[in-house]
């Protein structure tokens, strides 16, 4: 911790671009912390935002009153941490026992790029207002001179979170040699070239990501877009989740909106892959909704949207608690505004280092669908 303290006193300066606290312990609460320096009548402080649920928080700090907080969330329960600024960049990562272990990447000849500290600031997004992206703009979401077309600023905004919450996990994802993603059921792969611009064309990695979808149509399209932008290691493919069978090593999974149960074959097959990461947004969960039964709960299954919903947080919470048995630290995640689209959580995982034992959640999930007369396709999948 003594090293953590002395590079982050040294990077609480008006060369410091942000500081990302994230991958809380905690299910509640907080689940991730910036911070940034600003210029408050001429003195030099520093913005901390906090994101908790829907809401986000702003408040200035001096300097050593920041460093505190900072050194306190991270002994709190916070799992990472990565400090930049114009000469280099800071990582710490916590154990399960508590061990910080800091890394530290020099820029070589610091950069020329200032921060902006001005104290209101306009939302910086990852893919920025302004500048085009050509997959944004060949899939319409941005003009040639890199507006964001008014229509699709809904979409723009959801890609951005996407990354964002793509950043949070990079540190799980370093390591030697092409990291290996798949998308399963892709559709018209917004997020997919998103996901790959961000990791290649941003943070310089090699990546190869399999796009995967059961429309021929937009497969097509896909990959001549891919070849259009010499993305070389991205690839699109016609297939089906249950029966895909073409990677052996994959690091991370992602599955945005399949439908029904294929959420859950993805599922199986990345805990197969031991995949470090895995991204779910699930959509159409119809199978619990046609098995839910409570003589307890009859009052509220009677009406249709009431129970609809219920089945559907019923299904993720499964799934989330199977994921932990399986040796992943679990979040569940608001992915876009509700006001946007009712599909709106995230199920994101992250391998962890050292697999812990059981803790009484397979009892309790059993329980629970017992008495809910429930038997999901994970479940029986996990079984085998």
């Amino acid at each position: 911790m003594e090293e953590l303290r002395e590079r982050l006193s040294a990077a609480l300066s008006d060369r410091l671009y942000q500081v990302v606290i994230s991958n809380p312990r905690k299910k509640e609460g907080a689940f991730k912390i910036k911070i940034r320096p600003v210029m408050v009548k001429g003195e030099l402080c520093f913005q901390e935002t906090v994101s908790e649920g829907t809401q986000v928080f702003h408040r200035n700090y001096e300097k050593q009153e920041m460093l505190s907080r900072i050194l306190f969330y991270i002994e709190d329960g916070f799992r990472q941490l990565e400090a930049e600024s114009m000469d280099g960049k800071v990582t710490a990562l916590v154990s399960k026992k508590g061990k910080v272990t800091v890394k530290c990447k020099s820029k070589g000849e610091a950069s020329l790029y200032k921060p902006d500290m001005s104290h209101n600031r306009a939302k910086n997004y990852i893919l920025e207002e302004g500048t085009a992206v050509p997959f944004l703009v060949d899939l319409g979401v941005q003009a040639k001179d890199g507006r964001i077309i008014r229509s699709k600023y809904d979409k723009f905004k959801q890609i951005n979170r996407y990354l964002e919450f793509v950043e949070d996990i990079l540190p799980s994802l370093e390591g030697e040699g092409t990291l290996h993603i798949i998308d399963f059921g892709c559709g018209k792969s917004y997020l997919t070239f998103a996901l790959y611009y961000y990791l290649h064309e941003l943070k310089g990695k090699e990546v190869c990501i399999t796009g995967l979808d059961l429309k021929k149509d937009v497969i097509e399209k896909c990959n001549l877009l891919a070849e259009g932008y010499g993305y070389k290691g991205l690839h699109f493919y016609q297939g089906d989740i249950s029966t895909f069978q073409g990677a052996e090593k994959v690091d991370m999974v992602v599955t945005l909106h399949a439908c029904d149960t294929a959420t859950d074959y993805a599922i199986k097959k990345a805990v197969d892959w031991h995949a470090k990461v895995i991204f779910t947004v699930p959509c159409c969960q119809h199978e619990v909704n046609g098995q839910i039964q409570n003589e307890l709960l009859e009052p509220v299954l009677k009406y249709g949207l009431l129970k609809e919903r219920m089945a559907a947080l019923i299904t993720d919470g499964i799934r989330a608690n199977l994921l932990e048995e399986a040796g992943y630290d679990t979040q569940v995640l608001e992915f876009i505004d509700m006001e946007h689209t009712p599909k709106n959580i995230l199920i994101r995982a992250v391998k962890r280092q050292k697999a812990g034992g059981r803790t009484g959640k397979e009892t309790k999930v059993s329980s629970m669908s017992q008495a809910l007369c429930v038997h999901t396709t994970l479940q029986r999948l996990m079984q085998k």
